[in-house]
C-alpha cells in the first residue's frame, strides 16, 4: 500500500495508541514492542531507560512482528535467530550448541520483515497492476468481440445486398432475352404468313388454269383446241424454310458466380500485440489519483453521521474450518454464521469457529446465500438453476426453479421475508423478487429510459427504506433502485477503479460495500453519498469480499486470502 493511501486511511479512522490508558492517534510504531504509539508516548518511550534504544518509526514503516514458533529442542524458547552457515532458524539456546560454534547469525525478525515487505510488495503489484491491467485487457477483448460481431453482421448485410442486386440484374437480362424471343417469333411468323399468301395466290391461279383447260378439253369445244395457242402453266413459286433461333446456354460455374458476388478476405498482415502499460506508468497514475483524493478530502467539508464512532474497533476474529477463504458471510439470529468460499464450500459455524454444517455447492465468490427470519438458509445452485432452502433441522428442499436464468445472488428481506435474487442470462441480467412462499412478484431489469440496469449482480441486499442495493462487478457500480424498481442512483467508487463485492446495510440506512480493487470497505448514506472508508489495509484488511451486520450492529468481514472472519464495532 502506498504512503498516500496510508495517510488517507489515517485521516478517516486512526489507530489507537498501544500505551496503557492512552486513546490518542497511534501514528508511530515501536518495532521492539510491536505496538502503535502516539507522539507523546513515543517521546516518553525514548526517554525511558528500559526502552530508549527501541527503534520507533512511522506506523506505515513498521516492522511486522515475527510469528511465535517454539523450538522443538528447547520448548521454552522461541525461534528468533537464523544461522547463516546452516541456513536454518534457531532459538538463542541452539546458537550456543557445539554444532553452531563460530557461526554467524541474523535476527530472524529482520529477515521476516524483509521477506514480508517483499511479498507484500509483490501482492500489491498483483492488486494494483497485474489484476487491473489484465482486467483492462479482458475488457479490450470483450470490446473487440463486440466490434467483430458488428463487422461480420455488416459484411453479411452487404453480401445479401450484393446478391439481391445480382438477382435483379439477372431478372432484367432474362426479361430482355424473353422479349427478344417474342420479337424474333413475330418476325418469323410474319415471313411465313407472307409465304402462305404466295401459295394461296398460286393455288387460286391453278384453279383458274384448271377451269380454262377443262373448257378446251370439252368435246363441244374441240375447234377451240385447234385454234388456240398452247397454254403454259407458271412454275410453283419458291419459298425458303425459316431458320429457327438457337438458345446458347450461358457458360458459368460456382466460381464465376462467387466472383460476381465477391468474397470475404482476411488481410494478410500480422495482428498487433495489445498494449500493456508498464508497471511504472500505472504506479505513477495510482499515486497521482491517491494524492488527488487526499487533497479532495482535505478540501471537502463532509459532515460525518453523528452516530458513527470516531474510530473502528476490532471486536474479535475467528477462523472458519472447512473453507479456504470467506467470500460471503450470512449471520442468523441464533448467533451462527454461514460462510462460503471460492470453491463452493458452504459452512455453518458458531462464533467460536466450530463447524456445525458443511454443504458442497456450485457457488464461487458471489453472495449466493442468505438466512431468513425463521432461521432457514436459502442458497442458489447456478448449475441446476434452482434455489434451495435448508430448515434448522437440516432438511434440504428445492424451493424455486428459475428456468433459463442463472441465480447468482440472493437476500432475504428483514422487513417482509421476500427474497431478492440477482440473475443472469446470455447478454441479460435482472433482479427478481419472490414472496416467502416462492411466488414471483416482481422483475427489475431496465431503467426509466429502457436502459439495462445490471450486467453481473453478484451481491444484493435491501435497505431500511425498501431500496434494493446491488453490487454489480461488470458495471463497476453499486446499483440502487427503490422498492418499485425505479433507478435511484449508481455509486461508482472514489477512484479510477472500483470493484464492488460484498454489500450490506445497517439500522441507520448506511450502505457498506467492499472495494476489492483498493482493499477497502466504503460507507455510504442511503442516498449514495460517500461518508468514509470504514476499513482499509491499515486495519489489516486485505481483499475484503463478504460483509454483513448482525443484530448487535457488529460488522463481520470475510476476505479473499484467509478463512478468518474479522468483527468490528463502528457505531457508538
Amino acid at each position: 500500500m502506498s504512503e498516500s493511501s496510508d495517510e488517507q486511511a489515517a485521516m478517516q479512522h486512526y489507530l489507537v495508541c498501544g500505551a496503557e490508558d492512552c486513546q490518542k492517534n497511534g501514528q508511530f510504531y515501536c518495532n521492539a514492542c510491536h505496538q502503535p504509539l502516539c507522539e507523546q508516548c513515543r517521546d516518553e518511550h525514548q526517554k525511558s531507560p528500559n526502552t530508549k534504544n527501541h527503534e520507533i518509526v512511522l506506523y506505515r514503516h513498521r516492522k511486522h512482528q515475527l510469528p511465535v514458533e517454539k523450538c522443538k529442542d528447547h520448548p521454552t524458547r522461541n525461534i528468533d535467530i537464523f544461522c547463516k552457515e546452516c541456513q536454518i532458524p534457531l532459538c538463542s539456546k541452539c546458537s550456543t550448541m557445539e554444532e553452531h560454534n563460530g557461526h554467524k547469525f541474523d535476527d530472524l525478525e529482520d529477515i521476516y520483515a524483509e521477506k514480508y515487505a517483499l511479498w507484500q510488495g509483490e501482492f500489491s503489484k498483483i492488486q494494483k497492476y497485474f489484476l487491473p491491467t489484465s482486467q483492462d485487457l479482458k475488457t479490450d477483448i470483450e470490446e473487440d468481440a463486440k466490434q467483430i460481431k458488428k463487422t461480420m453482421e455488416s459484411i453479411r448485410i452487404s453480401m445479401k445486398a450484393n446478391a439481391e442486386s445480382l438477382k435483379n440484374l439477372v431478372d432484367v437480362v432474362t426479361s430482355e432475352n424473353i422479349e427478344h424471343t417474342h420479337t424474333l417469333e413475330k418476325s418469323l411468323l410474319k415471313k411465313l404468313k407472307s409465304q402462305e399468301k404466295t401459295y394461296d395466290d398460286y393455288i387460286s391461279y391453278l384453279w383458274k388454269m384448271s377451269d380454262e383447260f377443262q373448257e378446251y378439253l370439252s368435246i363441244t369445244n374441240q375447234k377451240l383446241l385447234f385454234k388456240s395457242k398452247t397454254l403454259k402453266i407458271q412454275p410453283i413459286p419458291e419459298t425458303t424454310k425459316p431458320v429457327p433461333p438457337v438458345f446458347v446456354v450461358g457458360q458459368f460455374n460456382k466460381d464465376d458466380v462467387a466472383k460476381l458476388l465477391g468474397k470475404v478476405n482476411v488481410p494478410n498482415k500480422e495482428p498487433e500485440n495489445r498494449k500493456i502499460q508498464p508497471m511504472e506508468t500505472v504506479t505513477t497514475q495510482l499515486k497521482s489519483t491517491e494524492k488527488q483524493l487526499e487533497q479532495s478530502k482535505e478540501k471537502s467539508d463532509v459532515k460525518q453521521t453523528p452516530s458513527l464512532s470516531s474510530s473502528v474497533t476490532k471486536v474479535r476474529k475467528y477462523s472458519v474450518p472447512g473453507v479456504d477463504n470467506a467470500c460471503h458471510v450470512s449471520v442468523d439470529k441464533s448467533d451462527r454464521l454461514w460462510v462460503s468460499d471460492r470453491s463452493g464450500n458452504l459452512v455453518q459455524t458458531d462464533l467460536q469457529g466450530n463447524q456445525l454444517q458443511k454443504i458442497q455447492t456450485s457457488g464461487e465468490n458471489e453472495g449466493y446465500h442468505t438466512t431468513t427470519q425463521d432461521g432457514d438458509l436459502i442458497y442458489t445452485d447456478q448449475d441446476k438453476k434452482v434455489i434451495y432452502r435448508i430448515t434448522p433441522d437440516k432438511k434440504i428442499t428445492e424451493f424455486i426453479k428459475t428456468g433459463d436464468w442463472t441465480p447468482i445472488s440472493v437476500h432475504s428481506s428483514r422487513v417482509n421475508g421476500d427474497l431478492l435474487v440477482g440473475m443472469i442470462k446470455t447478454g441479460e441480467a435482472k433482479v427478481t423478487r419472490y414472496s416467502k412462499t416462492g411466488k414471483k412478484i416482481q422483475n427489475i431489469q431496465r431503467g426509466n429510459q429502457g436502459q439495462e440496469l445490471y450486467e453481473w449482480p453478484h451481491y444484493i441486499t435491501e435497505n431500511i427504506n425498501g431500496d434494493i442495493c446491488t453490487s454489480d462487478l461488470n458495471k463497476g457500480a453499486v446499483v440502487v433502485v427503490n422498492k418499485s424498481g425505479q433507478h435511484r442512483f449508481s455509486y461508482t467508487g472514489q477512484g479510477a477503479k472500483f470493484w464492488p463485492y460484498g454489500i450490506c446495510t445497517d439500522v441507520l440506512g448506511h450502505i457498506l460495500v467492499c472495494d476489492n480493487y483498493s482493499n477497502k470497505v466504503h460507507l455510504l448514506d442511503q442516498d449514495g453519498g460517500f461518508l468514509s472508508v470504514i476499513l482499509s489495509p491499515q486495519q489489516e484488511i486485505t481483499c475484503p469480499l463478504g460483509v454483513c451486520v448482525d443484530d448487535e450492529n457488529n460488522l463481520h468481514v470475510g476476505q479473499w486470502d484467509t478463512n478468518t472472519v474479522s468483527v468490528y464495532k463502528y457505531l457508538q
